[in-house]
């Protein structure tokens, strides 16, 4: 039955009397005599991390937050590359930077807000109509802001999401399960793919990426500049502009982020049917997804029955690239609210598609698309063979081949920790001739890409990762404050607003991995995975207390395996370990190391320490927190055992009620 709207949802502010819920709680005996490299070298990624957000904000924002840009916008790109800079801030504060730095987050966001809605670009502080690879893309700093601070972000987030649940807002028909235009938000009046009479397609990217419809032959009278080819013309704005695309998937982000805020099952239901409807259609087209649906809900039905050949889809301008996170962030929106992870299938089955396809050979004689992305993540073993995949799909056949990218099957694997997705990337690691442990010193514009070394790292294959990717983080910091050096007096021309990206100093991706257990999100619209995330318990407010450093060796249920450091040599913390980026798992039991036995110190006038004796104790769970105790110079390691997703995600903290609100005066901090 058709999914329809029954009015705005509620934001669950309704009050709750109660004590937080009790917590199981541990202390840590185990002596820091000589802290572990990793430990010295996180907290030292903390430092620099808190030197440099402050740099940047100081050297290319205004004082209401906004972007030093004078200039205009003058297609419908643009409005997430002033949203990107700042996606990973809130991020930061979340693992545990300094308490400043998320009212500098939420003042950027605000700030840049008001700029973009200055320009032209929003409505209602919206977009008001773009696709989802670049919507996706902006909306990462609002959803860490919402796990950051839920009830000050929960009315934007809910109205934005209101504008997909709701068919009166005109971006869903819930008779056909599509939305409903390829460019869709705010504005029910943003229709087509531009403005004016063609689409903006420079003959950079026509040799790149090739032509939109490039199966229409060229019509009489050509051939035609890029400026009036009828083909970037009538025909793309007849075709591909609207109806539904692949890539509006990556909606159900925005979707699922109001489900965790409220529990509605309004939000659950539109998820359900929405992905439902995608699903069937893989199913339909032999496992692959496809990438087009006309809008009486006809896959093909305005490309003469191409499955492929949609706006952002299979044939241009990037394939798998964009389709693939698109479809993984709905899949994993699907599974979190159903707790059934054969929503996956849709990814799985295209992804095992694309991989059976593949072919062994060097990168340099690929027909890449992305030769920017290859050359750094490559390096040297360009000229190695190993296995490429397909990205693209045209009237041709397959091409565009590439290495396989790790975030899409890493990110199912971590969901599911089944056994078939932990042995698909197994699989690929055995096909490739290039060495997973091999760790290169770049920063993609996703600030992800290390997910291979990370997964031999987990592997057991890797002891040295931790301190290798520290250095590397450290390295990519450093080298973009040299870019802010340079380019904080430039007055930013339009052609070159990423600028701010490639010297946003903020670097998350590695911390995210040690600490958190989890990838870096997924950069089109996913929300985060993390296996623990962590709270200071006096300071009340979510991240790592200052001085403490945390290691996740093992993200196995049955053996989630945290070290914690306390480097503070007089100060104790204490740190609560929540299972899971939304408490979503429940921890039934944890094995703690402990040094009960003080003669470790020795008598008055022996000139040296022995080695203390650790021992192991258990501890019964049943909770989603767990407290420990660190006194000053103590480690610990917890082996967890975790319930994976037995809780209903939520942006709940330890400091809440049982029923989810904040006792009075428990509040999370956002000093």
């Amino acid at each position: 039955m058709p999914f329809t709207s029954s009015g705005p949802a509620s934001n669950g502010d309704t009050p709750v009397s109660g004590q937080p819920a009790p917590q199981p709680e541990i202390e840590a005996g185990v002596p820091v005599l000589e802290p572990p490299g990793w430990a010295v070298s996180q907290r030292a990624l903390f430092d620099l991390l808190d030197h440099a957000w402050r740099r940047f904000a100081r050297d290319f924002t205004g004082p209401d937050g906004r972007l030093n840009y004078t200039g205009e916008l003058t297609t419908r790109d643009g409005a997430d590359d002033f949203y990107e800079v700042f996606f990973n801030w809130p991020q930061l504060y979340l693992l545990g930077g300094a308490d400043d730095l998320l009212p500098a987050s939420e003042k950027h966001w605000e700030g840049v807000t008001r700029q973009l809605t200055e320009l032209g670009m929003l409505r209602d502080e919206f977009e008001r109509g773009y696709d989802w690879f670049h919507q996706g893309e902006s909306l990462l700093l609002l959803f860490f802001l919402c796990m950051a601070d839920p009830k000050r972000w929960s009315e934007r987030a809910l109205r934005f999401a209101e504008l997909y649940v709701d068919p009166a807002k005109g971006n869903y028909d819930p008779e056909h399960r599509i939305i409903t235009r390829p460019h869709n938000g705010s504005d029910p009046d943003r229709t087509g793919l531009f403005d004016g009479d063609v689409y903006p397609w420079l003959q950079k990217e026509a040799d790149t990426y090739g032509y939109p419809l490039e199966w229409i032959p060229e019509a009489q009278g050509g051939p035609f500049p890029l400026s009036s080819d009828p083909r970037l013309g009538a025909q793309m704005r007849d075709r591909m502009g609207v109806g539904d695309t692949a890539l509006n998937l990556g909606a159900t982000g925005l979707v699922l982020n109001a489900w965790i805020l409220t529990g509605d099952e309004r939000y659950r239901d539109w998820i359900v049917e929405y992905v439902g409807a995608w699903r069937e259609r893989t199913e339909a087209n032999d496992g692959v997804i496809p990438d087009n649906v006309s809008p009486d809900g006809v896959v093909g039905g305005l490309l003469e029955g191409r499955w492929y050949g949609g706006h952002y889809g299979w044939s241009w301008p990037h394939g798998w690239h964009s389709i693939g996170a698109a479809a993984c962030v709905a899949a994993l929106a699907a599974a979190t609210v159903t707790g059934d992870d054969d929503f996956l299938s849709m990814v799985r089955t295209t992804l095992d598609s694309l991989i059976a396809r593949g072919k062994v050979m060097p990168h340099t004689e690929a027909d890449s698309s992305l030769p920017a992305k290859w050359a750094v993540e490559l390096g040297p073993d360009a000229d190695i063979p190993t296995l490429h995949v397909p990205f693209r799909h045209n009237d041709t056949g397959w091409f565009d081949y590439n290495p396989t990218t790790p975030p899409v099957p890493v990110a199912l694997w971590h969901h599911s920790a089944s056994d078939a997705d932990r042995e698909r990337l197994e699989n690929l690691r055995e096909a490739e001739a290039i060495d997973w442990r091999t760790l290169r010193p770049f920063r993609a514009k996703e600030e992800s890409g290390h997910e291979k070394a990370w997964f031999a790292f987990l592997a057991g294959d890797d002891p040295d990762y931790p301190e290798r990717i520290l250095a590397t983080a450290q390295a990519q910091i450093r080298h973009r404050l040299r870019r802010v050096d340079r380019y904080r007096d430039l007055d930013v021309p339009e052609a070159d607003i990423h600028v701010w990206q490639q010297s946003n100093p903020v670097a998350t991706e590695a911390l995210v991995q040690l600490t958190w257990g989890g990838p870096q999100v997924l950069y089109n619209g996913g929300l985060q995975q993390a296996r623990l995330r962590y709270h200071d318990a006096e300071a009340r407010r979510a991240g790592l207390p200052q001085d403490v450093a945390a290691l996740v060796s093992s993200i196995d249920p049955e053996a989630t395996t945290v070290e914690l450091v306390n480097l503070a040599p007089e100060t104790d913390r204490t740190v609560i370990v929540q299972a899971g980026a939304f408490a979503e798992h429940t921890i039934t039991s944890v094995r703690y190391t402990t040094c009960r036995d003080d003669g470790w110190i020795g008598d008055m006038y022996d000139y040296g320490h022995t080695e203390p004796v650790v021992t192991e104790e258990e501890l019964s769970c049943d909770s989603p927190f767990l407290t420990v105790r660190l006194p000053a110079s103590t480690r610990i390691k917890l082996v967890l055992r975790l319930d994976l997703r037995a809780n209903t995600p939520s942006y709940r903290t330890p400091f809440d009620t049982e029923a989810g609100e904040p006792a009075p005066g428990t509040e999370e901090s956002t000093a």
